[in-house]
């Protein structure tokens, strides 16, 4: 067949799934996916939940699909789950938001990330800067946008940024800082004084700030604070979060998008060519989650936090070197004291010779400084207890 033109390369060399011949691959998640199905492993991989959401939000769920509510619903949103957002930000961190204009739910924070950056990228002069290691759908919707990408590194075992290297990297050509904190895949939730350079450079360079917050409710050390809730930000700030991650429903792919309106409202022009609407009987479920009451939260905390810890003795006790994570369901580990070289072919073996599948953490870095990660492993912690104590004694065995 002949070769197929079109933006799809961009994407798939943005996100290093495309060959030195021009073929697609899979992404390593699907891989190492597969990986586990085939091979019978245990996926400590793909950051997806083995639990239900709460009780609550399943019901709300069961009660909209029998009631009817499996129709288009509004191109902004159910309206009570609109409210809810506006509620939950206000609720947590004394955000006050417009539930009509400020508000947009998308298909999953994936889609709004997609809409924003098709919406506020206006060219090949544009630049997005990212922190690296990054979540593989920024590198191919930058790429998609025709956007350069530019990274500011993250070192094990702290992964905060250098606040020089940040410096350098945002200038008058950047359109967009995209913030992901808590982070993935490192786990690190930024210093505070991260947040302030990121503000004080976004004035500055007149910058738009796009912030991933779908691990908000999912910190160990101390409360999430969104930048948008600092001073001098929220005029330039959109902020993205979802249910998935929270609920432990990532297949429902409900997520939104929140800032000034005329920064919503350009979004919006993109996001309705793209899914329109998403999730009709979804919606009024996450909106009853975003409502439980803070106990229930600090539960969901709760068990993700002894996840963290788990995985992490477990870790230790096979060789590893680990970085303990402040926030998000992953811990990344060192294989190097284990003799690893390279961590895509150690992820590769470690499913025949302990039984685990996990992540090279190189999957989330750039072709031009791979090699700072080449033996650091990403590890989910959002698995059950009785998962992670036979992955801890599965690991221990091997090593």
């Amino acid at each position: 067949m002949h070769e197929v033109p079109g933006a799809w390369r961009r994407a798939a060399r943005g996100a290093g799934l495309l060959t030195d011949e021009g073929v697609p691959v899979p992404t390593i998640f699907a891989e190492m996916s597969a990986l586990a199905a085939r091979t019978g492993a245990l996926n400590l991989g793909q950051g997806f939940p083995d639990d239900d959401p709460p009780a609550p939000v399943l019901a709300a769920a069961h009660t909209a699909i029998a009631s009817g509510r499996n129709q288009y619903p509004p191109g902004r949103g159910e309206p009570e789950l609109l409210a809810a957002i506006a509620d939950h930000q206000a609720r947590w961190y004394g955000i006050r938001l417009d539930p009509d204009a400020e508000i947009l739910v998308t298909a999953g924070a994936t889609e709004a990330l997609a809409a924003a950056v098709l919406a506020l990228v206006d060219g090949p002069d544009d630049e997005i800067v990212v922190f690296e290691p990054y979540y593989d759908a920024y590198a191919a919707l930058a790429a998609l946008s025709g956007a350069r990408l530019i990274t500011v590194p993250l070192r094990w075992p702290a992964f905060q940024p250098d606040l020089d290297e940040l410096r350098a990297a945002v200038t008058d050509r950047t359109r967009i800082i995209l913030v992901n904190d808590p982070h993935n895949p490192t786990g690190a939730v930024f210093d505070p004084e991260v947040g302030a350079e990121i503000i004080r450079l976004a004035h500055r360079h007149d910058a738009i700030i796009v912030t991933d917050e779908v691990y908000e409710h999912l910190t160990f050390d101390r409360p999430h604070v969104p930048l948008a809730g600092r001073a001098g930000a929220f005029e330039r700030t959109l902020t993205i979060s979802s249910a998935g991650k929270t609920f432990s429903a990532t297949g429902w792919k409900v997520g939104w998008i929140s800032g000034p309106r005329e920064l919503v409202g350009a979004v919006l022009a993109v996001k309705q060519w793209l899914t329109y609407v998403n999730a009709g009987p979804f919606q009024p479920a996450v909106a009853v989650g975003l409502r439980l009451p803070d106990e229930a939260y600090a539960a969901i905390t709760g068990r993700l936090r002894a996840g963290r810890d788990a995985i992490g003795a477990g870790l230790r006790a096979a060789g590893f070197d680990v970085s303990t994570p402040s926030g998000s369901y992953f811990t990344v580990a060192d294989a190097a004291p284990l003799g690893a070289t390279d961590a895509a072919e150690f992820c590769r073996e470690l499913a025949d010779r302990a039984g685990v599948v996990a992540i090279p953490l190189t999957a989330f870095a750039s072709d031009a400084h791979r090699r700072h990660y080449s033996t650091l492993v990403r590890f989910a912690a959002c698995k059950r207890p009785e998962v992670l104590a036979d992955a801890s004694a599965r690991l221990a065995a091997a090593f």
